[in-house]
């Protein structure tokens, strides 16, 4: 089974829709810990209230990457919790080496945007200031680039004349609650097999 661990660094709005599919029982896997390198995050709370360990980790002396020091405890965390699994769910860092090959294959993410159009910060207000009419959202494996690896799962949204950037994000958000817990049900079924830098659902 997967043992999932969740890293977040805000509100944890894509962990609760991943608790809520779990308890709702369209998802079949076990949630071990929830991970954050901000002590005051919401995400930390949600997973309290639903008596999921919730860990603080401090990432200093690093600004936008797990590393070093930060990363071997990390890493000490998910073998206490017995995770075999990671969703990064608005984890605000890049991951590097030592969490990739710990977890290689096994770590996925979630982006604002239908990649490879629109990686790396703000996917969602990069789709709209460069005027598509179309963007949505992408759950996809993590290797060693910038929003780079294997594409698992993508939702679409149609950009309105009427829209604002604030609505925009808010119809992607709905989608990615729905594509995430999705994505997962279908690794964690054993339909997800990679051929090279693309996925194919069995």
């Amino acid at each position: 089974m997967m043992k999932l661990a969740i890293f977040g660094s805000g509100s944890g709005t894509n962990c609760q829709a991943i608790i809520d599919a779990v308890e709702a029982g369209a998802l079949d896997v076990e949630i071990r810990c929830v991970l954050s390198d901000v002590e005051d995050a919401y995400i930390l709370e949600r997973a309290r209230k639903h008596g999921i360990p919730a860990v603080w980790f401090d990432c200093a002396p690093f600004k936008t990457k797990l590393d070093g020091e930060a990363e071997r405890k990390v890493l000490e965390i998910l073998e206490g919790h017995g995770a075999n699994f990671i969703a990064l769910a608005g984890f605000m860092r890049i991951v590097k080496e030592g969490l990739l090959h710990a977890y290689q294959g096994r770590i996925v993410n979630i982006h604002p945007s239908l990649l490879p159009s629109f990686p790396g910060l703000d996917g969602g207000r990069q789709a709209y200031e460069y005027g598509v009419k179309y963007t949505g959202c992408t759950v996809h494996f993590v290797d060693a680039g910038v929003d780079t690896g294997a594409i698992i799962n993508q939702k679409c949204v149609a950009i309105e004349d009427a829209d604002t950037l604030d609505t925009l994000m808010e119809k992607i958000h709905a989608q990615e609650h729905a594509a995430y817990p999705e994505a997962l049900q279908w690794i964690a079924e054993g339909r997800i097999r990679r051929a090279g830098r693309r996925t194919l659902l069995d």
